[in-house]
């Protein structure tokens, strides 16, 4: 499988989907596999920031960028998103699944076709653009996935409660899928950022404690530590050394205590 240093190299570039590409760390990885001369696509519902996204990076970098403006929460989207590709004769080399948000809140104060939504951009459109585009991947035998989950995946977190469990299932599907799709020449990686500065918290509603801002990082080196993870072969990476120590704590210390502990972090 290619590395970092490998994407640039070899006659034919390779292209990337990146989807959430409209912000937050989707910039990130945008700029990233731009610099080493990955084409890309970009995917999410805003078309106007992508286009400003796109713009930038053919003329940093060179590159060809494609923008599909789409909302992946709509049933049938994802696809709608590779019948588009197919029709461009767009093979995908790799797959930034990163689309996806959180509602802070109650369970029972938040609005049910809310929840629901979010469950379907987190959950079912994550897994059907693994599905579609992995089983593309195993055919020729190549191909890299990157799956974005979150600190939260790793322990349940009042007023974050459907999140928290979407999050979950991304942390699962992704590290077997690692396995499952390992010996077809496909690496799947799933990276669990902790709390990063993209907002996310505006999105969701949601202040930011004290404590949590301890726990802050900057989208560049949460975006670089996944695609670094994803050039290794990892099944999955956890961004920074304090998301490690919280990760491992979770070990250690009953449930009861786990989501007493996020509830003082979480909440202001």
């Amino acid at each position: 499988m290619s590395s970092n240093s490998d994407r640039k190299i070899g006659p034919v570039q390779k292209w990337a989907l990146i989807t959430g590409a409209s912000s937050g760390l989707g910039l990130e990885f945008s700029d990233i596999l731009a610099s080493q001369k990955v084409n890309l696509v970009l995917a999410a519902r805003r078309q106007e920031p992508m286009e400003r996204l796109a713009s930038d990076l053919r003329r940093k970098h060179g590159i060809e960028v494609l923008i599909e403006p789409i909302d992946l929460a709509a049933p049938g989207a994802a696809a709608q998103l590779k019948s588009r590709l197919d029709d461009r004769s767009l093979r995908i080399d790799i797959l930034v699944n990163n689309a996806g948000y959180g509602l802070h809140g109650n369970f029972l104060d938040t609005q049910l076709d809310h929840t629901v939504d979010m469950i379907q951009l987190n959950i079912t459109a994550v897994t059907e653009l693994s599905y579609i585009f992995g089983k593309d991947m195993a055919a020729r035998r190549s191909g890299e996935i990157l799956l974005v989950a979150s600190l939260l995946a790793f322990q349940p977190v009042p007023t974050y409660a459907a999140y928290a469990a979407t999050k979950s299932y991304v942390l699962a599907l992704g590290e077997a899928l690692h396995d499952e799709l390992r010996p077809h020449g496909v690496v799947v990686t799933t990276l669990c950022p902790g709390h990063t500065e993209t907002g996310f918290d505006a999105a969701a509603g949601a202040l930011v404690s004290p404590m949590l801002r301890l726990l802050t990082m900057k989208p560049r080196p949460v975006a670089e530590s996944g695609l670094r993870a994803l050039s290794r072969r990892k099944a999955s990476v956890i961004s920074g050394f304090k998301n490690n120590v919280v990760a491992f704590s979770n070990r250690l210390t009953p449930r009861s205590i786990q989501r007493a502990t996020m509830k003082k972090v979480i909440n202001p």
